[in-house]
């Protein structure tokens, strides 16, 4: 019978190996999933706080912002696209966001969308979505029928560019729509855009259509039933919808596709507020800070869209306008110190 000191010895020893052994494995696993020492991530010292360890993951814009900083180029709507293309990559855009009208466009003059979608690329921007999917939603199964070639030509248009994401728009799902139906259809343009066009369509809301706030978006997305159901939210359509931003914190950021970017003036009243009166984050009175901090809280790891459609901007310098907006969004991301 070996004495307690001899017992308590070799348990010790045992212990120590054990220690040695599951540190080295811990290392071997942190080297196959490139998370220590990786440039993009930085190197996680044992004994990292959270904010150390958030703060080591990759930024973007010089290390301002934990987001790519995208342009929709409805904020400089005057120009042509390859134009917009080559005024946010001079900018300082990470991403560009276009429309489906200017992609039918540019086809229709002659233009190669695949071509045009590696010229982005050799500027150093990406496509995180195109805007939209019109009418992708009507409330009969004859008319879902009829929609579908428009459904896959957008999306055609999408996946040539190398959009990552579509912007399924709910404009014609009808006042009293069945959410059931709406879902399943959501549903439905999921599986087509990913086993089609190596597409994944996130839902969006807006005021002017029945399905106007977040609350209603994300419970089509939670009907779908599906992994890859996201929403694209909209800080102006949060506010003029009167959701509100709280329903915010109740969001995994894998729900988000991307994060559309504005402000709203303190004036015409909030009833009468339209697109037409976004203005520059910073520059009115949303509580945009507030947003961004819940925003990051969520693990959203996407594109912060700038979109705006204030005509005032259209007849300005639309450099100045790119640059501004940039400029702008990064002072509220410092403000939020996220």
């Amino acid at each position: 019978m070996c004495r307690l000191a001899d017992w308590n010895c070799r348990a010790g020893k045992v212990k120590i190996m054990e220690r040695r052994k599951f540190i080295s494995l811990g290392a071997l696993a942190g080297l196959a999933a490139g998370t220590i020492g990786s440039p993009a991530f930085g190197s996680v010292a044992a004994g990292d706080s959270a904010e150390a360890i958030a703060k080591k993951k990759k930024r973007f814009q010089k290390g301002v912002s934990p987001w790519p900083i995208c342009l929709d180029t409805a904020t400089i709507r005057p120009a042509s696209l390859r134009d917009k293309v080559k005024i946010a990559a001079k900018a300082g855009y990470d991403a560009i966001e276009p429309w489906d009208g200017e992609l039918e466009k540019f086809e229709a003059e002659g233009g190669n969308l695949e071509d045009l979608g590696k010229e982005i690329r050799d500027l150093g921007l990406f496509v995180p979505s195109v805007i939209g999917l019109w009418n992708a939603l009507p409330p009969t199964r004859e008319q879902w029928e009829e929609s579908l070639k428009d459904t896959r030509r957008r999306m055609r248009m999408a996946a040539a560019i190398g959009a990552q994401h579509v912007q399924t728009i709910p404009n014609t799902v009808g006042d009293n729509y069945d959410i059931r139906w709406v879902a399943a259809r959501y549903r439905d343009i999921i599986e087509i855009g990913k086993s089609e066009y190596n597409l994944n369509p996130a839902l969006v809301f807006v005021k002017y259509f029945p399905l106007k706030t977040l609350g209603q978006a994300m419970a089509v997305a939670l009907d779908a039933n599906h992994p890859e159901a996201m929403v694209i939210p909209d800080v102006f359509h949060m506010y003029i919808s009167e959701g509100g931003f709280e329903g915010l914190k109740l969001l995994k950021g894998n729900a988000i596709a991307i994060f559309q970017f504005n402000d709203a003036p303190a004036s015409p009243s909030l009833a009468k507020l339209g697109d037409e009166h976004r203005v520059f984050p910073g520059d009115g009175i949303l509580p945009l800070t507030d947003i961004l901090k819940d925003l990051k809280v969520t693990g959203f790891e996407g594109c912060v869209s700038l979109e705006l459609y204030n005509p005032e901007y259209w007849k300005q310098d639309l450099q100045q306008v790119a640059e501004t907006g940039l400029r702008k969004t990064l002072e509220v991301i410092r403000k939020a110190k996220v």
